[in-house]
């Protein structure tokens, strides 16, 4: 990483934390932010700024910054607007409508259009920085708290998460996520260990985590919830306690977790596995929780994905302010959004099977419009799943569709394999300039919000460019 790109980015942030310290404490800041893990958790971050230097605030959780959203907004009393992970795709939407208010984006989206003079604009791909990748919202959010005050250190654990749920966590960090994870660990809110590569470590039944270990294959054992039990009697790990209860992980001694590593690496040997020692990662433990789900920054992640997606963004919020009643609440969320994700899913297969019109393959794309049997905050993370589906090739383009309440629909566009040189945001925004509508996202994730009525054309319009297309 260039020292010079990062001496002037953290001079514009500490510009904007400038001009931020120049608000009175008696005005009231508008902040608005994403729905998703990133944008709860840069949400998160700036409220604590806000609580720090004793300002009052109002919050507002958005799936995206639509004109009408940014229209509403500006016609509201308040004279100071935060916008965290949106506002960088929607500039002249901001700048149309809050000409007069004050604005603050940190976001790191793709940048389309110039700020506004009244806009105070933080974008890392504005210094060189890649934002799908180095830095993520509540990374960017992080860096200006940090500028406001050094004190708001402390906060570098939330910025991680915000990461980890926006899929920046590759085996390790790059960028500006490494300089904050490694801030975070200078602070004591995070420690870095090398652990089994298994979703569910603090939280899932041995079997369960077992059985659903999708990113490391267990012949016998992966999707089989028997095969995980009898394994585990197989090499000497007890799966119930003594009070008939299934145990976690976090439950074993180290002589237990030590031969339930060796024999996940010696069952995948037999089987002929390649690599088959390749099950380690990163985990990254929060130090002062207690096991459960907020102990291990990837499932806090998805707790928090879970809250944004079933409209209890508030409940994330509260977990990572550390709001004990509203953590408890966000739990119970996570039970109904994994209830949510299992009739997706089933409804997916259960199309896929019966050869619905609803689902539509071609060679190298599926599209799937749900219409009204998903809910569109969801139709993204069932696309995310399914992209990642061994049964399918590398270089498929897996476009999903679902209906808002407001006669739009909302697209989420995902790859199988992610290879190089294949940008789903612009394919989104080339789509979008035929059809209409408004576009976002990423590299490797992207989106878009339709009237529900341009549903076909899009789908044809779609097909057309897929099939265009030579990965």
């Amino acid at each position: 990483m260039s020292s010079g790109k990062f001496k002037d980015f953290e001079a514009a942030l500490l510009r904007a934390a400038e001009e931020f310290r120049k608000i009175k404490r008696t005005e009231i800041i508008r902040l608005i932010s994403n729905l998703d893990a990133d944008g709860i958790s840069a949400a998160s971050i700036i409220i604590r700024v806000l609580e720090r230097l004793n300002f009052s605030y109002s919050v507002s959780i958005l799936h995206q910054l639509k004109e009408e959203n940014a229209k509403e907004l500006a016609e509201e009393d308040y004279e100071y607007y935060v916008f965290c992970d949106l506002g960088s795709g929607q500039l002249s939407h901001i700048n149309k409508y809050f000409k007069g208010k004050q604005v603050f984006v940190f976001d790191h989206h793709e940048v389309q259009g110039v700020a506004g003079g009244n806009v105070v604009h933080i974008n890392p791909h504005e210094f060189g920085f890649d934002g799908s990748s180095e830095i993520s919202a509540a990374g960017v959010c992080f860096l200006f708290a940090r500028a406001v005050d050094k004190k708001n250190e402390d906060l570098a654990h939330l910025a991680v998460i915000g990461a980890i749920g926006d899929v920046q966590e590759k085996n390790g960090f790059q960028g500006l996520n490494k300089v904050i994870l490694e801030i975070a660990v200078s602070k004591g809110r995070i420690k870095v260990e090398k652990g089994l590569r298994l979703f569910g470590l603090q939280t899932r039944p041995l079997h369960k985590l077992l059985e659903y270990s999708s990113d490391i294959s267990i012949p016998g054992v992966t999707g089989n919830e028997s095969g995980a039990v009898q394994f585990l009697k197989e090499i000497g790990v007890e799966p119930v306690d003594n009070e008939g209860k299934w145990r976690c992980f976090s439950g074993l001694t180290d002589a237990e977790k030590k031969r339930l590593v060796a024999g996940i690496i010696m069952k995948r040997q037999a089987a002929g596995v390649r690599n088959p020692e390749d099950v380690f990662t990163n985990v990254y433990v929060l130090p002062d929780e207690k096991p459960g789900y907020f102990r291990d920054a990837k499932e806090f992640s998805t707790l928090l994905n879970s809250c944004g997606r079933l409209g209890n963004a508030s409940l994330g919020i509260g977990a990572c302010l550390g709001d004990e009643k509203q953590r408890l609440m966000a739990v119970s969320s996570l039970k109904d959004y994994k209830k949510e994700i299992v009739s997706s899913m089933n409804w997916y297969k259960d199309h896929v099977s019966s050869g619905s019109d609803r689902i539509i393959k071609g060679r190298n794309y599926i599209i799937i419009n749900a219409k009204d049997n998903v809910l569109a905050t969801m139709i993204g993370t069932i696309a995310s799943m399914i992209s990642k589906n061994n049964d399918l090739e590398d270089n498929v383009f897996v476009l999903s569709m679902a209906r808002n309440p407001d006669n739009t629909t909302k697209v989420s566009l995902r790859i199988t394999g992610n290879p190089d040189g294949v940008d789903l945001r612009s394919i989104v925004s080339e789509l979008v300039e035929r059809v209409g509508g408004e576009a976002g996202g990423h590299q490797y994730a992207a989106g878009a919000v339709i009237d529900t009525d341009k549903e076909g054309l899009f789908i044809e319009e779609a097909k057309a460019l897929f099939e265009s297309f030579r990965v």
